[in-house]
């Protein structure tokens, strides 16, 4: 990893005002742009705009397709790394929760949302890989919302090298303080568990549905402190500097990373479905 400057942002996003919505993009990206920021993260579906009811299926496209290609389109405008929500059309007709990962050059990849919350499901259709991505020497994972409460996510990113990951959210209701302590309660501990930079952020205001979001940004560093936060109402962006060195300080020192003394020969357990007897875990 290399240092970076990056922006990430809560924005207010309308259910169904593909083109508002992007149009306010746009204008976050111009900004960051002028500002020397080299990625840009938007929240869950920041496109076009969260929904548990109103037909989700009405708005979603593939991918390549109109929406994405206007993405890369403006990260080519600007020379900006854009991560941003979308529905996407799926084999069925219910579709993915996913986030477009594109720069001046394309589509890098789509993650798709694999955990999907109770109100979620029967709604759309979830992912079945844990991907990452490698942006300029960065190696970063996103997990989306509901996804950010299992660890194992986490953890498996980890393995698989990454220096950051994207928490991006749709959570509403609350105020903007008790979303942000709600989110200290898990965020901070993927971040120290794992010897890794977290960059969260939330959806902020109505979403034209009923549905009111409370706008958070937080970014922690490796060792799980706050670098950078924003709680309130209104639309925010933060820009913030992620430093080689604060990874490489939790990295090499014997007793602040973990991650290399893990015992996964005790962990079958955890791909064990619950049953109503006890997990032997024992090992001879």
């Amino acid at each position: 990893m290399k240092n970076i400057r990056l922006a990430v942002v809560s924005m207010q996003s309308e259910f169904g005002c593909v083109e508002k919505n992007i149009t306010r993009m746009e204008s976050f990206i111009k900004e960051g742009s002028v500002q020397g920021v080299d990625m840009i993260s938007f929240p869950e579906l920041s496109i076009t705009g969260y929904t548990i009811g109103k037909n989700p299926e009405l708005y979603a496209e593939l991918i390549p397709g109109p929406i994405s290609d206007r993405i890369v389109w403006i990260a080519r405008e600007n020379k900006v790394f854009i991560m941003a929500g979308v529905l996407e059309k799926a084999e069925c007709p219910k579709p993915y929760i996913s986030q477009i990962v594109a720069g001046p050059d394309g589509i890098i990849g789509v993650h798709r949302k694999t955990h999907l919350s109770p109100q979620e499901k029967g709604i759309y259709s979830p992912g079945h890989a844990i991907k990452t991505f490698t942006h300029n020497n960065i190696h970063f994972g996103i997990q989306l919302c509901y996804e950010t409460h299992f660890p194992e996510i986490s953890t498996i990113m980890a393995l698989q090298e990454v220096e950051v990951i994207f928490f991006l959210y749709a959570s509403p209701n609350g105020e903007p303080e008790e979303k942000r302590n709600s989110w200290l309660r898990n965020i901070s501990a993927r971040a120290f568990d794992n010897g890794i930079f977290i960059v969260a952020c939330n959806q902020v205001g109505k979403n034209g549905l009923g549905l009111l979001f409370p706008g958070v940004i937080m970014i922690l560093n490796p060792a799980g402190k706050i670098l950078h936060q924003y709680f309130g109402r209104e639309e925010k962006m933060v820009i913030a500097e992620l430093k080689e060195k604060d990874l490489t300080e939790i990295r090499e020192h014997r007793m602040k990373y973990f991650i290399g003394n893990r015992r996964p020969e005790l962990y079958e357990a955890i791909i064990q479905k619950y049953s109503d007897k006890t997990l032997d875990i024992s090992i001879d």
